[in-house]
């Protein structure tokens, strides 16, 4: 088992990659950063210090990871998606004469992706949020607020519109009524779940 890396990759003192992870061209991975096993990190990435990234994650190329960002097992992260930890950013102090530091302070907030998730092409994710378990963010959209477990969130800013299987199968989009309660096998693999007012339980989650 053993880390593949790019010979054009920057990967900074610090780093911990897991076994039979593969860090493609022109990757900048600053210190401190955690990556798991059997990750992808593809071209042109950059993940910002003190990142936290769990195992079998795909990232795809010209993605931006800045600090204060935690991604969970098995989640996909498409190409161009830029990530945020602030939101009042501002490049200097009151009077315009200094710089504002670039380490994080009580104005960083994180941003928590969960197991089995994924964030479609060209996305740009906010702060103090999370998306959760095999939640599906599609392509373009601007995420504001938290997206719940097994959601598909599209839009800008982005919305529950339904919901998706572990598969990521749509199992449904969501009725316009307040209050509605069905149960719904996958038509592409099986699984089963009972959806109440937008709310997502799995009946049958695998071994």
């Amino acid at each position: 088992m053993s880390v593949r890396i790019h010979p054009t990759a920057l990967i900074e003192d610090g780093v911990e990659i897991g076994p039979n992870t593969s860090v493609w061209d022109n990757v900048h991975i600053r210190h401190s950063t955690q990556i798991g096993e059997e990750c992808i990190i593809g071209e042109k990435t950059y993940v910002a210090y003190g990142v936290k990234i769990g195992n079998r994650v795909k990232i795809n190329a010209f993605v931006y990871i800045c600090n204060a960002v935690t991604i969970a097992d098995g989640v996909m992260i498409s190409a161009g998606t830029i990530f945020t930890n602030d939101r009042f950013p501002r490049a200097t102090t009151v009077d315009l004469k200094q710089l504002r530091p670039s380490d994080p302070d009580e104005h960083t907030l994180p941003t928590l992706v969960r197991e089995g998730a994924t964030i479609g092409a060209g996305c740009t994710i906010g702060n103090d949020l999370e998306i959760g378990r095999f939640a599906m963010v599609g392509m373009g959209a601007l995420v504001t607020k938290s997206v719940p477990d097994f959601h598909l969130a599209i839009g800008h800013p982005a919305k529950s519109i339904g919901c998706v299987c572990r598969c990521g199968q749509l199992l449904m989009r969501f009725p316009d009524v307040a209050e509605f309660s069905e149960q719904i096998a996958c038509s592409a693999c099986g699984l089963k779940y009972a959806v109440t007012n937008q709310e997502v339980a799995e009946l049958t989650p695998p071994a």
